[in-house]
C-alpha cells in the first residue's frame, strides 16, 4: 500500500516541472498579451503537428498534461493537442529497454506512432477545427485562458498565480494517480493478462482501453505484456496511442466543455484501435 502511494507521488513529482512552465506561460500571456508568442504558438502553424508529434515522443508524459493546459487555452488546435497524445508513450520506452530481446523494436514502434500522430493530428484540424482569422482566435484564446485564470488571484502576479493552479492540479493528479494505482494493484497483471484476448484481431480494442487509463501503469502493463508475447505489434501501438499518460483527466480538469473532451478522447481510441488493427492485418499478411 505505502509502495504504490510513493509510486503515485514520485510520477506526479516528474510532471510538476511541465505544470508548473505550462501555467507560467499562460499566465504570461493572460497579463502580457504579447501577439508573437500568440502567433509562435497559435496552432494554426503548419509545422504544429509535427512539432507536438516530435515531443510527445520524449519518454514522459509531461508535455501531455502541457498540451491539454495550452489545448484548454485555445493555445494549440485540437489536432495539435491529438498529434501528442498519439505520440505520447509514457514509461513504454524506458520499460522497453530493459528488454534486450525487443528492444529492437523500440525505433519502429516510435516511428509507426510519430507518423500516426502527424497524419491524424493533421486531419483533425482538417475537419473539426474550424477556420478563423488570426484576430478571432486571439480573442478565443484569451477568452478561455481569462476564464481559467479567473478564480487564481492574478493581481498577485504571474509566479504566484502559476505556483496556486501547479499545487492544486498537482494534488488532483496525485489523489487520482493514488486511486488508479490502488485499483490496478489489488486486481493484479494476471487478471488483466486473461481478458487481452492474445492472438485475436480485436486485441487492438482492448489494448486501446487500457492505454485509456490516466496513469503511467497502464503503459508499463502494456510494455510488459508485448515484451513477453502476449501482445501484438498493432495491439502495442494501439495502447501506447490511447496512453498519454495524465493528458486525458487533465484536459477533463481543465477544459469546462466535457463533450469536447469526450470527442478528443473518443477520437484518440478510434485512431489508437484502428491503426492497430491495420498495422497486425499487415504484419499477417507479410
Amino acid at each position: 500500500m505505502l509502495d504504490v502511494f510513493i509510486d503515485a507521488l514520485l510520477d506526479s513529482l516528474k510532471i510538476l516541472p511541465f505544470l508548473f512552465l505550462s501555467y507560467i506561460l499562460i499566465e504570461f500571456i493572460e497579463h502580457k498579451s504579447s501577439e508573437k508568442l500568440e502567433k509562435a504558438l497559435s496552432t494554426s502553424g503548419k509545422y504544429s503537428k509535427i512539432v507536438g508529434s516530435m515531443l510527445g515522443i520524449i519518454p514522459q508524459c509531461g508535455f501531455s498534461a502541457v498540451a491539454a493546459n495550452l489545448f484548454s487555452s485555445r493555445v494549440i488546435t485540437m489536432g495539435t493537442l491529438i498529434a501528442v497524445f498519439l505520440a505520447t508513450s509514457d514509461e513504454a520506452i524506458p520499460i522497453l529497454l530493459t528488454y534486450p530481446e525487443k528492444s529492437k523494436d523500440l525505433l519502429l514502434i516510435l516511428g509507426i506512432k510519430f507518423i500516426i500522430a502527424v497524419i491524424f493530428g493533421t486531419l483533425v484540424d482538417l475537419l473539426f477545427t474550424k477556420k478563423k482569422t488570426v484576430k478571432q482566435n486571439s480573442q478565443d484564446m484569451h477568452e478561455h485562458i481569462h476564464d481559467i485564470c479567473k478564480d487564481c488571484d492574478c493581481e498577485h502576479g504571474i509566479l504566484k498565480s502559476s505556483i496556486k493552479h501547479t499545487v492544486m492540479i498537482f494534488l488532483f493528479l496525485l489523489v487520482f494517480s493514488v486511486v488508479i494505482s490502488e485499483l490496478i494493484y489489488f486486481i493484479g497483471e494476471d487478471i488483466f493478462s486473461k481478458i487481452i484476448l492474445s492472438g485475436s484481431i480485436f486485441q487492438p480494442f482492448i489494448s486501446s482501453i487500457i492505454g485509456l487509463i490516466p496513469n503511467c501503469a497502464s503503459s508499463i502493463l502494456l510494455t510488459k505484456l508485448y515484451a513477453e508475447g502476449s501482445l501484438s505489434l498493432g495491439a502495442i501501438i494501439s495502447g501506447l496511442s490511447t496512453g498519454a499518460g495524465v493528458g486525458g483527466i487533465l484536459l477533463i480538469k481543465t477544459n469546462k466543455n466535457m463533450k469536447e473532451n469526450l470527442k478528443i478522447l473518443g477520437l484518440v481510441y478510434f485512431i489508437g484501435a484502428f491503426c492497430g488493427i491495420i498495422i497486425d492485418f499487415i504484419t499477417r499478411l507479410i
